[in-house]
């Protein structure tokens, strides 16, 4: 063949392969549906090469959507390549190369690199494999093969598969940002259609709604008829704004209105339609323009009054409840004075006692009424005062029985306290609060004949305390508002009363760290209130006892050098954790970031976690494991999920609490403050001796050189805490903390009392054996060594 009949051929097979490049690019641009253009790029490269096999693969860190599509595979054949042995050895290596690959022996040319076998499921010998990018970011790798002894690719092959990869980088790139535009849209939309605040878009040329999510429905619902569309209910609504002027739509259309451009910021407005029916919405306006400045639609946001206006109401009803409460005992207090005071001497002293016992009586009553408006006020500040410290359950619950048949109580109550049950940390008076008011709500609502139940059993590391009577039942649909203040629910379960006894109840016990809740079967069949309360064991898992050592007085966890590093990705609630734990006493650690978190846990060395359980591409759950590797610490998870089967999981995995968002400043503390205590060290079981001196914490007794020391209580206490903690430094708060409680406030009566200690050990100060300052920080005792016997005890 002579040189011009081969140019001829030449340029006619280019044509061809251009012409077939145009057919295929303009198949690829057919679809922008992500999944459609992959299929159909792997198609046509096959069809351009002639090849049997091909596939393509969209690493997923490129558009979230990590994909592997194949094209004249079988299912079988199709699932062969997941199950091929070091199956994402080979894609990694080949998505990994940098320029088109063209081999006719695939498994030879991975031997030749010391790559394992190569088995597929189908039998492939002659392979073609080209990157895919765009603007110079891989977007992904197109695959094409011949089975064994067939076709070899050629390098005109090649070519023209680098050329159509080239086409179809910008098709996939915009498939891939179509993709994310969907996704962002319907992240919108549901986000809009699930917000509690109603949205609606109007065009502002025909007044006409363009969109609305499902609370604006809904308040639209509640005004429309049945059948009426959206346009005739905007022309039959009255509007009615917040300086008293009302807007028929009737008579100034919407799309007047709108065209105004009016920007409303937190208007109280009330929409009306003529049979009456009206809806009260706190509304916001704000126009959208076009380029030319002109109003082209308008976005309208409704959040629904009616919550507010009923939390009102029932304040209001509140209010003059309590008005009516103060009022009769002060009826009382002044009609008994003026009684006695205009009688002067002709009344009889029998009267006149019964008159001052009257007083007494009302002036009491009047007491509680303004004690518990104390206490409720406390609770929402987070600072009603609570000081738990050991107490048995079975005492706490005979006062409480005590209190309430001295208060006149008719009910027959049956005890039924558990055997054994470990001490709670409790504040005595409060909790007997709690057990009254729950049992003054049981007689309140059960016949007088009627047995009033109370209990208290074991459950996990709380103690469980039950009041259930026979009376008349809860509704379902009231029990979650029961314990809410200025509750429907709650006011008629608690009768003529305030209805804030059991708000100031759940108030105490979740400053306790314990939680509170109701349950009922239905109206008739009586109900039951439980409540939990922290339990204390020791080291070894048996019953603390209550006792004057150091140790089990222990009311308080001292915080001031406490650190809590908090994770959670919400700076919001950050934010909420920061603030609550600098006014608890606590020093923060803050951190949104959980790979930072665990930088945090080895240079910081926190002593308490807060863990949120949902945070970006990590389980908390998790994360809490790699937390505990690093430092035995309590963690405390925070989390929106209150499912049993997560909170299970939690505990099972190590998880000192569990908390459910939202929560109180006070039940957030007394939560960290329970978990701390569970971790405070005990007395050590061997004593201490060190030199001449020796310390027998089983006896309380302290013998220097053979001879007994006579040291007062306060000496004994600090002596002790130095000694069981030899070896390491006991800072001036912590030995407060642990000696005096609450009341450690004063470095001065520290002072005096090791001054005390020193001279009576014969220990001094400026050469020290037994104790040493470390200045304007703390106190430290060497480590000792047990003795192998104690000197005997001096008779």
């Amino acid at each position: 063949m002579d040189r011009p009949d081969e140019l001829r051929r030449r340029i006619q097979q280019l044509e061809e392969r251009l012409s077939r490049l145009s057919e295929a690019s303009l198949r690829i641009n057919e679809s922008l549906d992500f999944d459609t253009v992959l299929q159909e790029v792997v198609d046509s490269a096959r069809v351009l090469t002639a090849s049997r096999y091909g596939a393509i693969t969209i690493p997923g860190e490129v558009f979230r959507h990590p994909t592997f599509i194949a094209s004249g595979l079988t299912e079988e054949e199709y699932q062969g390549f997941w199950d091929m042995p070091e199956g994402l050895g080979f894609f990694e290596y080949l998505n990994g190369l940098e320029e088109p690959l063209r081999v006719s022996d695939i498994a030879g040319h991975l031997k030749a690199l010391n790559m394992p076998d190569f088995l597929p499921s189908v039998l492939v010998s002659s392979v073609l494999v080209s990157p895919i990018r765009h603007a110079g970011v891989r977007v992904g790798t197109i695959y094409l093969a011949h089975v064994t002894g067939g076709e070899e690719f050629t390098e005109e092959d090649e070519e023209t598969l680098a050329m159509f990869a080239s086409q179809a980088a910008l098709v996939i790139a915009n498939a891939g940002r179509h993709l994310e535009e969907r996704r962002a849209r319907a992240d919108l939309e549901t986000l809009m259609d699930t917000s509690p605040v109603g949205v609606a878009v109007f065009d502002a040329t025909t007044g006409d709604p363009k969109s609305f999510n499902r609370e604006a429905g809904r308040l639209v619902d509640s005004l429309r008829n049945p059948g009426q569309s959206p346009q005739d209910l905007l022309d039959a609504l009255t509007i009615t704004r917040t300086d008293g002027r009302e807007v028929s739509l009737r008579e100034f259309p919407m799309a007047e209105l709108l065209s105004i451009g009016e920007t409303l910021r937190a208007e109280e407005i009330v929409m009306r339609v003529p049979d009456g029916r009206s809806v009260t919405v706190l509304l916001n306006a704000t126009p959208i323009l076009s380029d030319e400045g002109t109003v082209e639609s308008m976005v309208v946001t409704m959040q629904d009054m009616a919550h507010v206006e009923e939390q009102e109401r029932l304040r209001a009803e509140f209010l003059a409840m309590v008005s009516h409460e103060l009022r009769t005992p002060l009826t009382s207090i002044m009609g008994s004075a003026t009684a006695i005071m205009q009688s002067g001497q002709d009344l009889d002293p029998a009267v006149v006692r019964q008159f001052v016992r009257i007083i007494g009586d009302q002036s009491e009553h009047m007491n509680a009424l303004v004690a518990d408006l104390l206490d409720v006020a406390r609770i929402e500040t987070g600072t009603l005062p609570v000081n738990p410290e050991p107490a048995e359950a079975d005492v706490l619950v005979d006062r409480a029985r005590s209190a309430f048949v001295s208060a006149g109580g008719r009910n027959n109550l049956s005890i039924d306290v558990e055997p054994r049950l470990p001490m709670v940390m409790a504040d005595r008076r409060r909790i007997v609060q709690v057990l009254n008011n729950l049992l003054s709500n049981a007689a309140r609502h059960s016949p007088g004949t009627s047995s009033i139940n109370v209990s208290a059993v074991q459950d996990g590391d709380h103690v469980a305390f039950s009041v259930a009577d026979e009376g008349r039942g809860i509704p379902a649909d009231s029990l979650p508002d029961l314990f809410r203040k200025f509750s429907r629910a709650q006011s008629e379960e608690q009768g003529g009363d305030t209805g804030l006894g059991l708000a100031i109840s759940k108030g105490i016990v979740e400053a306790h760290g314990g939680r509170i809740w109701a349950e009922s079967d239905g109206p008739g069949t009586g109900a039951c209130f439980t409540f939990t309360l922290p339990s204390i064991e020791d080291s070894g898992g048996s019953v603390v006892e209550a006792s004057p050592s150091f140790s089990t007085r222990e009311s308080k966890v001292e915080k001031d050098r406490v650190r809590v590093l908090a994770v959670d990705d919400d700076p919001n609630d950050l934010r909420y954790i920061r603030d609550t734990l600098v006014k608890s006493g606590y020093d923060p650690i803050v951190t949104g970031e959980p790979d930072e978190a665990l930088h945090l846990m080895a240079q910081a060395r926190p002593d308490l976690v807060l863990l949120d359980l949902m945070l970006p591409d990590r389980d908390g759950i998790e994360l809490m494991k790699h937390i505990l590797d690093v430092a035995d610490v309590p963690v405390i998870f925070l989390s929106v999920y209150g499912r049993e089967e997560v909170i299970a999981r939690a505990f099972d995995t190590g998880a000192a609490d569990y908390v459910v968002k939202p929560f109180s400043p006070t039940e957030l503390s007394a939560r960290i403050r329970a978990a701390l205590r569970r971790r405070i060290t005990p007395e050590p079981s061997e004593p201490y001796a060190l030199g001449v001196l020796t310390i027998d914490y089983a006896s309380r007794r302290v013998v220097l050189a053979g001879r007994p020391l006579h040291l007062t209580p306060l000496e004994y206490r600090v002596l002790a805490e130095l000694s069981a903690n030899a070896g390491r430094l006991v800072t001036h708060e912590r030995l407060m903390g642990r000696v005096w409680g609450d009341k450690g406030d004063d470095v001065r009566s520290l002072r005096t009392i090791v001054g005390r200690l020193r001279r009576k050990l014969r220990d001094d100060a400026d050469t020290p054996t037994y104790i040493f300052t470390e200045p304007r920080i703390g106190y430290r005792m060497p480590k000792g060594e047990t003795p192998d016997q104690l000197p005997p005890p001096t008779p």
